[in-house]
């Protein structure tokens, strides 16, 4: 049953365009659309991410060099984030944001290139 399940999903990401590890996303992961999403094994995110297409999550310069994002995220299109970095909770990453500096105050949104804070938004908009 492993190998048929690993051959499944390897199959779908192909198709779909997800290069997604497992274990790398808590409960309540939900992506919008298909299409060119690549996420570290050794990135961690918590639970109720939103995900768009075009997302790219990595390490930068070594194993120990991934992001942590908290809860409740919400990843726009075509953004990317990596390096050691540590996303709050709560927080918006606008599209084509590139993300590599730490965040650490909640409930705010972030944008550009590189990514600063453009905005407060309460929990229930994210």
């Amino acid at each position: 049953m492993k190998k048929y399940f690993s051959f499944k999903k390897h199959y779908l990401g192909i198709k779909l365009g997800f290069t997604i590890p497992i274990n790398v996303f808590g409960p309540g992961l939900n992506i919008h659309h298909y299409g060119y999403i690549v996420v570290n094994a050794h990135v961690r995110v918590g639970e109720n991410c939103n995900i768009q297409q075009g997302v790219n999550i990595g390490q930068n310069y070594g194993k120990d060099n991934c992001p942590i994002i908290g809860n409740n995220i919400y990843i726009g299109p075509g953004a990317k984030i990596f390096g050691k970095v540590t996303i709050a909770d709560n927080i918006a990453i606008g599209a084509n944001a590139v993300v590599t500096h730490s965040f650490y105050e909640e409930g705010i949104t972030i944008a550009g290139c590189p990514a600063k804070k453009i905005g407060v938004r309460k929990f229930e908009e994210i």
